[in-house]
């Protein structure tokens, strides 16, 4: 299971529509180690500005890795942190992240970066199995 989902908001999904502040509580305490990235990233973005922050180490482990996989790959995860967070998330491999901001003036850096030029420069031999 990917997220741990307390009964009441279980029960909120059975009724009907989800408050998202609860499911983005329960997408910060169930993956924490991506929380961390994306809220570590977004912090810096706004302290050093630029055009994204990313990250290029590669996750401690495979339950970290897992947790960045998780929130990225699914579309209700990445979309409600990219609400929570006001910034655009983009991913490549299996460990490197970068936050966005949503002002257009990036829009060319982030086409760059989800490019396919972009993945297949990103590519190494260590990350070949990641």
């Amino acid at each position: 299971m990917s997220l741990d989902v307390s009964p009441a908001l279980l029960e909120q999904a059975e009724r009907g529509e989800v408050d998202e502040d609860a499911f983005v509580d329960c997408v910060r305490t169930s993956l924490p180690y991506a929380w961390e990235m994306i809220s570590s990233l977004v912090a810096q973005l706004k302290v050093e500005g630029g055009e994204f922050a990313d990250n290029q180490t590669p996750p401690p482990d495979e339950q970290a890795r897992g947790q960045l996989l998780r929130a990225l790959a699914s579309d209700a995860i990445r979309g409600a942190l990219q609400r929570h967070f006001g910034v655009r998330l983009a991913f490549q491999n299996c460990h490197r992240v970068a936050v966005f901001p949503l002002d257009p003036s990036v829009d060319e850096r982030l086409a760059r970066f989800t490019s396919i030029r972009g993945q297949l420069l990103n590519q190494s031999p260590e990350l070949r199995d990641c």
